[in-house]
C-alpha cells in the first residue's frame, strides 16, 4: 500500500475548493426568525436549504480554525430541539482567519453548501456549511452550549444504514436514524460540540498531528490496546479521529493503548482522511500505556525462518538504515530468508531512468552485520524503468536477503524484467526455470504494479520455493464513511488478477511436485478475510497463515483507527497439513508514533 504520509501529501495539495452536490442557485433569503441552525442541517445528509442564501443565522461560536485550507468557525444553537436527527451545530467557511472568539453571540447570512472533502469523485459524504457569510457579532463571552457526550452507550453497535439503490447505494437522501446507525449518529452531530472522556487511542499519532481513540474499549479489542477490523461488517463503531484547534506543539504524541485521561471536547468536522474528526479546544491528558516493541522467537537449529517486510520507499538517502537493521536483527532475530517490499533504486526518486538497487541493498546489509547480525546475500530483479508503480523515479521491487551460513540459493540464468519464469522437473522434482525469476510479468494483471519475485533454495537438503509479492495498493477505494454504504473497493479488481495469477503458478509447482514447500508472502494489501487471499488460496494451494493466529491478533498495519491485515504469508499444504509451523506478526511500527514504516514485519518457522 502507498505509504500513509505519500497519499496525504498529495492529497493536502489539492486547492480548498468547494464541491457541492448541487448547483448553487440563489434564491430568495430565507429569515433568522424562521430559519435555525437545525432547519439548515436537516434530517437527511443534505440540507433542504443546499444552493439557498440564508439570513441572520443565530448562534455561539464553539470553536476556531485559523489554519490550513478549511478556515471558519462553528455555531451552535444554544437551545436545542427535541428531534435527535437535527444538528444544532454548522460550520461557517470564512477561507481567510476568522475575525470571532470562541463564546461569541454571532448572526450569519450567507449561502449554504454541502462541501465534499476529496472532491464528488471520492464518495465521501458532505459537510454542510455557511459560505460567503457575513458576520455580526451581538455579543461576547457567553457560555459555551454543552458538549454531547459520546461514549459506548450513545453510539449504536450497527455502523450503517445500506444506502439506497435507487441513489446508486447512497445513504445521502436516507432519513437520519441516530440511535440505530453509527454513521448516522455521528451525522446528527455535525458541527455540534462533543465530548469523550477516558478515551483509549487506537492509532498512533502521525505527522498531520493527529490521531485515534476509541469510545467503546471493548470493542474487538487486541492486548495491546488496538481494535481489530475483522470483517467487512465490524467496522467498530467507537472509533474517532482526534484533531486540535491549539498550537502543534501542545497535541499529544501517542501510541497504541495510551489513554486521554479526563475530557477531549470540540465540534465534530468530517474530512477526507477518516471521516468524522473531533476537533479538539480542549485535548485531555496523556497517559501512556507503557506499549513496547516485540521480539520474536529464534529459530531453532532445525527450523527456517522466513519474513516478510515491507521498508517503506527505503533508499539509500533515507536516515532509517541502522533502525531497520536493528530491527531486523533484533526484533525478526535475523531471519534466514527475508522478502524485503520497497526497495528503491540507487538514487530513489530521483526519476532519471535508474534501476539498479545495489547500493540500496547493500546499505541494509552493511547496516544489519554492524547490528550484529548475519551477512546476508541478495538476490532481486531490477524492473523496467517506471512500469512498476510506487513513487515515480523510486522503481520498487522486492528482494530477497538470505543468509548463506543457513541457506542456499539456487541461481539459475534467465530471470529478467519481462521473461516469465516457468516449473520445470528435475530429478523428479520441481525446480524453477529461471532463479531467480518473475512470475508472468506480461500479464496485464501487474500493469503499473510490482511483479512477483520467484527463488528457490535449499535448507537442510530440502529445496524450498519462495515468492515475493507486493500487490497493488488499495489507492481509489471508498472509504469506511463514504456516502456509498457498502463503500466500492474498486482496487480490489487488480488484487483479484494478481492472486490468481500467483495462485496458478504455485499450482504449476505442486502439480510436478504434490509435496513442494512453497512459501508466498509479502504486502498483499488485503486482509487475511478478503476476496484477494481466497483466491490466493484456491483448491487449497495455499493457506494463510496469519489465520494461525488468535483472531485478535491478526493485524500488521494500522488505519483509521482499525488494526488490519494487510501484510502476509501464505503456505502449500506440505506445510500447513501438518502444522508444525509457528506464525509471528512482529508489532514493531504500525502501533507507534515514531514508527520506520507503517507495517509490521511477519515472521513463519517451520521444519521442511
Amino acid at each position: 500500500m502507498p505509504s500513509k504520509r505519500t497519499a496525504r501529501i498529495g492529497a493536502l495539495t489539492v486547492a480548498a475548493v468547494c464541491s457541492t452536490v448541487s448547483a448553487v442557485v440563489l434564491t430568495t433569503p430565507a429569515h433568522a426568525d424562521t430559519i435555525h441552525i437545525r432547519d439548515i442541517q436537516g434530517t437527511t445528509r443534505i440540507s433542504p436549504y443546499a444552493g439557498q442564501a440564508v439570513t441572520d443565522v443565530a448562534g455561539i461560536v464553539t470553536g476556531v480554525r485559523t489554519y490550513g485550507s478549511s478556515r471558519g468557525f462553528w455555531i451552535q444553537d444554544p437551545n436545542a430541539d427535541d428531534n435527535p436527527a437535527t444538528s444544532e451545530g454548522v460550520f461557517v467557511f470564512t477561507s481567510s482567519v476568522p475575525k470571532v472568539a470562541l463564546g461569541d453571540s454571532v448572526t450569519v447570512s450567507g449561502t449554504i453548501s454541502e462541501y465534499v472533502p476529496g472532491g464528488a469523485s471520492s464518495g465521501n459524504q458532505t459537510i454542510t456549511e455557511i459560505t460567503k457569510p457575513v458576520v455580526t457579532v451581538l455579543s461576547s463571552g457567553n457560555a459555551v452550549p454543552a458538549a454531547t457526550v459520546v461514549n459506548a452507550k450513545s453510539v449504536p453497535g450497527v455502523y450503517t444504514a445500506a444506502g439506497d439503490t435507487a441513489a446508486g447505494g447512497s445513504v445521502n437522501g436516507l432519513t437520519l436514524e441516530p440511535k440505530k446507525y453509527a454513521l448516522d449518529y455521528y451525522e446528527s452531530l455535525e458541527g455540534m460540540s462533543v465530548q469523550v472522556s477516558d478515551a483509549r487511542v487506537v492509532t498512533a499519532t502521525d505527522p498531520y498531528t493527529e490521531l485515534w481513540v476509541t469510545v467503546k474499549p471493548h470493542e474487538n479489542a487486541n492486548r495491546r490496546g488496538g481494535t481489530v477490523y475483522g470483517s467487512y461488517t465490524s467496522q467498530n463503531t467507537g472509533r474517532l479521529q482526534i484533531q486540535s484547534l491549539g498550537a502543534t506543539a501542545d497535541f499529544p504524541t501517542a501510541n497504541v493503548g495510551d489513554e486521554l485521561t479526563g475530557t477531549t471536547a470540540g465540534p465534530l468536522d468530517y474530512n477526507q482522511f477518516g471521516g468524522y474528526t473531533l476537533v479538539a479546544n480542549q485535548i485531555g491528558a496523556l497517559e501512556a500505556g507503557g506499549l513496547e516493541r516485540e521480539t520474536t522467537q529464534k529459530q531453532s537449529r532445525s527450523e527456517l525462518a522466513v519474513a516478510t517486510y515491507n521498508v517503506e520507499n527505503l533508499d539509500p538517502g533515507d536516515a532509517s538504515f541502522a533502525a531497520h537493521a536493528s530491527a531486523i536483527v533484533n526484533n525478526l532475530r535475523s531471519p534466514d530468508i527475508l522478502s524485503l517490499e520497497e526497495i528503491q533504486d540507487n538514487n530513489g526518486a530521483t526519476n532519471d531512468g535508474t534501476v539498479a538497487a545495489d547500493q540500496t541493498v547493500q546499505k541494509l546489509i552493511d547496516a544489519i552485520v554492524a547490528a550484529g547480525g548475519p551477512a546476508y546475500d541478495w538476490r532481486s530483479i531490477d524492473p523496467e524503468n517506471n512500469k512498476d508503480g510506487g513513487e515515480p523515479g523510486g522503481n520498487i521491487r522486492q528482494v530477497f536477503l538470505f543468509n548463506p551460513e543457513r541457506v542456499s540459493f539456487t541461481d539459475r540464468a534467465g530471470g529478467d524484467a519481462t521473461t516469465a519464469v516457468g516449473v520445470t522437473k528435475v530429478n523428479g522434482k520441481a525446480a524453477l526455470t529461471a532463479s531467480p525469476g518473475r512470475v508472468d510479468p506480461a500479464n496485464t494483471a501487474w500493469t503499473t504494479s510490482r511483479k512477483p519475485l520467484a527463488g528457490e533454495f535449499v535448507f537442510r537438503g530440502k529445496t524450498v520455493f519462495v515468492i515475493a509479492n507486493h500487490f497493488a495498493s488499495k489507492g481509489g477505494d471508498q472509504g469506511l464513511t463514504s456516502q456509498y454504504q457498502p463503500p466500492a473497493r474498486s482496487s480490489e479488481t487488480q488484487r483479484h488478477l494478481q492472486a490468481t495469477a500467483v495462485n496458478t503458478f504455485v499450482k504449476e509447482i505442486l502439480a510436478t511436485q504434490k509435496n513442494a514447500d512453497v512459501v508466498t508472502l509479502g504486502d498483499i494489501n488485503d486482509f487475511e478475510f478478503s476476496g484477494t487471499t481466497k483466491l490466493l488460496e484456491d483448491d487449497g494451494a495455499l493457506w494463510s497463515a496469519i489465520k494461525s493466529l488468535p483472531k485478535s491478533e491478526r493485524y500488521t498495519y494500522d488505519y483509521q483507527g482499525n488494526s488490519q491485515v494487510l501484510d502476509q504469508i501464505l503456505v502449500s499444504p506440505s506445510i500447513y497439513k501438518g502444522c508444525d509451523f509457528e506464525y509471528d506478526s512482529v508489532h514493531i511500527n504500525s502501533e507507534f508514533n515514531d514508527q520506520i514504516s507503517d507495517h509490521d514485519p511477519q515472521v513463519l518457522r517451520f521444519k521442511p
